[in-house]
């Protein structure tokens, strides 16, 4: 296992050295969001903004008006609030070129403080026009998702957590924007994952086939634009869905999701994932079992979702 925070730094230290037209914008935190690879490498391509997260993003618009690509790297909370004017108007609004990574996501932020738990990105980055939003699921994929992003024309947001978590992918996995994964087939109803959520879906996938269902497991990392032909195959194929997502159940994947079914092809859902709560500081394996977001929580939404259908 790789931490992803790790995982996304040695990336764009890999994309610096193929091109030279990456640039990268930090508020202070380098050492936490892993952009200190690349400013060891490539100073003259590092910008170092202090704490002024509005004014880092509006230098970005700028760098990317001008050709370059730049990655603007913070805590997720502070790119998608406090500087949300500049991401909207500056980034967005002009279809400027600039890649957002948002780091600490969700709980999983090493008890820096609830205040740095980002429970709403999704749903804030997830309404702006033209803005691509993605949420890798583990180390391989994030560095993929890294690639994705600057070959893309346009803005992106990607998720970032800080910590070690399980492998999904091997070495054959090939990442696209726009599409999502099933990681492990089924036919008696699909969970859906998103990030770090993916994993705890593919534990809750194995506890219930010990209990005789079949569960599929869709990695949907791609969250905008999202692969809705997938989804919309998982709900006539399997009859029921249950998403998992470390974010608030209003806004997020659960809410995407939702949005494609409510239109194509209507199932019973359930969601997984933080319930419209503020949230404490504590240790990731204590916060998904508080939050009822761990795998026996799956689990136990699955089975009552298909005790009811």
């Amino acid at each position: 296992m790789t931490a992803l925070r790790d995982a996304f730094g040695k990336a764009l230290l890999e994309l610096g050295s193929k091109n030279k037209d990456i640039v990268v914008l930090d508020a202070d935190l380098g050492s936490s969001t892993k952009t200190e690879y690349f400013a060891k490498e490539f100073p003259e391509r590092f910008f170092q903004c202090g704490v002024a997260e509005q004014n880092m993003v509006g230098i970005a618009a700028g760098l990317a008006a001008s050709g370059k690509i730049p990655f603007v790297a913070s805590f997720a909370v502070f790119i998608t609030k406090r500087a949300l004017d500049q991401v909207s108007i500056s980034v967005a609004y002009s279809d400027l070129n600039v890649k957002l990574v948002g780091a600490y996501t969700g709980l999983f932020n090493g008890r820096t403080g609830a205040t740095h738990m980002a429970v709403d990105d999704i749903s804030i980055t997830r309404a702006i026009p033209g803005m691509v939003v993605l949420d890798p699921a583990d180390a391989l994929e994030t560095r993929q998702a890294v690639f994705a992003a600057a070959e893309y024309e346009g803005p992106v947001y990607i998720r970032e957590t800080r910590d070690e978590w399980p492998d999904i992918f091997n070495d054959d996995y090939r990442f696209k924007i726009g599409k999502g994964k099933i990681v492990r087939g089924g036919k008696d109803l699909t969970l859906i994952g998103c990030g770090v959520m993916t994993s705890e879906a593919v534990k809750a996938a194995e506890m219930l086939q010990t209990k005789g269902i079949d569960a599929r497991v869709v990695n949907m990392s791609s969250i905008k634009p999202i692969d809705e032909e997938l989804i919309v195959s998982c709900a006539e194929e399997t009859k029921a869905i249950v998403t998992c997502e470390n974010h608030n159940i209003h806004g997020g994947l659960g809410s995407a999701v939702s949005e494609v079914l409510v239109q194509r092809s209507c199932v019973p859902v359930r969601m997984v994932g933080i319930k419209d709560t503020f949230n404490e500081c504590g240790t990731n394996p204590e916060l998904l079992e508080k939050y009822e977001m761990d795998a026996p929580t799956i689990v136990k939404q699955a089975q009552s979702l298909l005790e009811n259908i």
